[in-house]
C-alpha cells in the first residue's frame, strides 16, 4: 500500500581475470617468471586490488599505510569537493563502488585495474580517492588505503555525525556560532541555505521548517534513521538523515547544501507527484512527507506503531456530524498532524482609494473552529464541529489560502486576508505555545517564490531563509508575514 493513502487524519560478484593453464590448449600468454609474485584476482567492476605488490600480498589483507607515508596527499584539493551530487559515476552511470577523486572531485566507480577510477588515475594523475559508501580513502595505481587524522575533516563534509553532547549544545544559551567556509564566507550552521534545482523552493521551505522542531531535528542528526525492529531505513528516510545532518555539520566547506539526492528520493517516493522540475504546494509537500516518513519509519505499520512524527505533531479531536434535523450524531475521534484555518473570503469591492480592502483576523478567532461549538460548512459533506481533545507539542497550522475557481475559470486564488499572531504565548487547550517556523508564499498563486523564516532557539533571534539567501529579520517584521503555514512548540519544549 502507497503511504501517500495512508493519512493521519489530517559491487558485482568478483570473478578472476586470469585464466587457468590448461595443456591442452597452446600457451596465448608470457608464463609467469618464477620469482614474479603471484597477482591476486581481480574484478572489472572494480573492487578488485589495483596492485598485488604494493596493496595486498598473497592472502594477506590490504595494505595499510600511515598519511606521513603516502605522497599524494598534498594534491587533495578540498574546495573543489562536492558530496551532495548524486553518488554515481561519471563514465558508466553505476552506482555500486563508487569512489570521489580527492583531487578533482569527480566520481568514479572501482579501483582496480580496467576501472574507471583506476584508469583516471593514470591519465590525469590523479592518485588519492575516497570511497563515498565507507569513507575510507585509497592510493591508485598504487592500490594502499591511507589512514590519516588530516583526513577526518573531509569524512565529516562526506556523512557528518554528531554525539548526544553535540547535540545537547546546539541550542544552549549563547551556543550560537558562525563558522567559516575554506574560502572565509560566515554561515550558521542549521540556517545555511539550500540550492533551489529548478522549483524546489517548496521542498527547501517545508524542510527548513521541520528542523526547527528540535526533538524531530534531534532524531536525525542522531541517525535515527531505521525503521523499528532494526529494518534498514529506507532511501527516503536515509536521505532526509544526511540533508539534516550536512545542514547542521559545523566543518561544512561551502556554507549551503544542495538537497538533490533528498529530492531524488521523494520523486521516486511519490511517484514524481513531487519532482524537481515542477513547483508543487509546501502544506501538500509537508502532509506526504510527514506521513510517509511516519510510515517507513513504523516498518509499513502507521496504525499500530508511534514514530517521531507522530510523538511530535499528532494531536486528537472529535469530529461531530449535524444531521439534517439538527441533531448531533456520536462524535468521531480521529488524529491529526495539521490544523487546516478557514480564512474569510476576500471583500469584492475596492475602498475609496480604489484599492482592494485587505481583511485582518486573529489567529485566536481562527482557532475557536477547534473548540467545539463552532459549525463548519463542508461542501457535499454536510455541517459538522471539531473539538481538539489532545494538543500535541508542537502544532502545525496552516491557512487555506489557496483555491481553484472552476466556475469562474479564474484558476488558482489565493486569498490575502492578514492573519495577526503572537510570537510567544498562544493558548491552546490549557498550553502556551511560541512560534519556531513558518513558510510565506509571494507573488501570483499560479507561480511566486516560497520562503521561510525560522527561530534560532539559542539566540533567540530570526532569520529569513530564500534559498542561498539568509538574512536576519526583527520581530516586527515577522509579526506582519503573510504566512501559508506555522509551527509552535510548546513553550517548556521550545525554550
Amino acid at each position: 500500500r502507497d503511504p501517500s493513502d495512508f493519512r493521519l487524519a489530517m559491487g558485482a560478484s568478483e570473478s578472476g581475470n586470469g585464466v587457468a593453464g590448461d595443456a591442452s590448449r597452446p600457451a596465448k600468454k608470457q608464463r609467469r617468471l618464477d620469482n614474479e609474485p603471484e597477482r591476486p584476482s581481480t574484478s572489472s567492476d572494480g573492487e578488485g586490488d589495483a596492485s598485488g605488490i604494493l596493496a595486498r600480498r598473497p592472502g594477506g589483507p590490504l595494505r595499510k599505510v600511515a598519511g606521513s607515508e603516502c605522497p599524494y596527499l598534498d594534491t587533495i584539493s578540498r574546495a573543489r569537493l562536492d558530496f551532495d551530487f548524486e553518488k554515481s559515476c561519471s563514465v558508466t552511470l553505476r552506482k555500486e563502488n563508487v569512489y570521489a577523486c580527492l583531487v578533482c572531485g569527480k566520481y568514479f566507480c572501482g579501483r582496480g585495474p580496467r576501472t574507471p577510477a583506476y584508469t583516471h588515475a593514470l591519465e590525469e594523475g590523479h592518485s588519492i580517492f575516497m570511497k563515498l559508501s565507507t569513507g575510507q580513502v585509497f592510493a591508485l595505481p598504487d592500490g594502499y588505503e591511507v589512514v590519516d587524522q588530516s583526513l577526518q575533516d573531509i569524512k565529516q563534509v562526506l556523512n557528518p555525525t554528531f554525539s548526544r553532547e553535540d547535540v545537547a549544545s546546539l541550542d544552549a544559551p549563547g551556543s550560537e556560532r558562525w563558522e567559516r567556509t575554506l574560502s572565509g564566507e560566515p554561515y550558521l550552521p542549521g540556517m545555511v541555505g539550500l540550492n533551489n534545482l529548478k522549483a524546489t523552493d517548496y521542498a527547501n521551505v517545508v524542510v527548513h521548517a521541520l528542523l526547527r522542531v528540535r526533538p524531530f531535528r534531534d532524531h536525525f542528526l542522531l541517525g535515527g534513521q531505521a525503521g523499528q525492529g532494526g529494518a534498514a531505513p529506507t532511501p527516503l528516510v536515509e536521505k532526509f538523515g544526511e540533508l539534516c545532518r550536512k545542514m547542521w555539520n559545523k566543518g561544512s566547506f561551502k556554507g549551503q547544501v544542495s538537497p538533490l539526492e533528498f529530492l531524488l528520493a521523494v520523486q521516486e517516493r511519490s511517484k514524481k507527484r513531487f519532482s524537481v522540475d515542477a513547483q508543487a504546494d509546501p502544506v501538500t509537500f509537508l502532509s506526504w512527507l510527514l506521513n510517509t516518513l511516519h510510515f517507513d519509519l513504523t516498518g509499513g505499520k502507521p496504525s499500530k506503531r508511534r514514530s517521531v512524527v507522530t510523538r511530535c505533531f499528532q494531536g486528537e479531536m472529535a469530529v461531530t456530524e449535524l444531521r439534517g434535523g439538527g441533531e448531533e450524531a456520536e462524535p468521531v475521534r480521529t488524529k491529526f498532524l495539521m490544523l487546516g484555518l478557514d480564512l474569510p473570503p476576500a471583500p469584492l469591492f475596492r475602498d475609496a482609494m480604489e484599492k482592494n480592502i485587505i481583511p485582518q483576523v486573529p489567529l485566536l478567532t481562527l482557532l475557536k473552529k477547534y473548540e467545539g461549538e463552532k459549525i463548519t460548512e463542508i461542501v457535499g459533506k454536510g455541517r459538522k464541529k471539531y473539538e481538539v481533545t489532545r494538543v500535541p507539542d508542537h502544532l502545525i497550522v496552516w491557512a487555506k489560502r489557496f483555491t481553484t475557481n472552476a466556475i469562474r475559470h479564474y484558476g488558482r486564488e489565493k486569498n490575502p486576508t492578514i492573519v495577526t499572531f503572537p510570537l510567544r504565548g498562544l493558548p491552546v487547550l490549557g498550553k502556551k505555545f511560541d512560534l519556531v517556523a513558518m513558510g510565506c508564499h509571494e507573488g501570483k498563486p499560479e507561480g511566486g517564490t516560497h520562503r521561510a523564516i525560522l527561530l534560532h532557539h539559542a539566540g533567540r533571534e530570526w532569520y529569513q531563509v530564500e534559498d542561498l539567501s539568509v538574512t536576519d529579520v526583527r520581530p516586527e517584521t515577522v509579526a506582519i508575514a503573510e504566512a501559508y503555514f506555522q509551527i509552535y512548540s510548546a513553550t517548556a519544549v521550545s525554550k
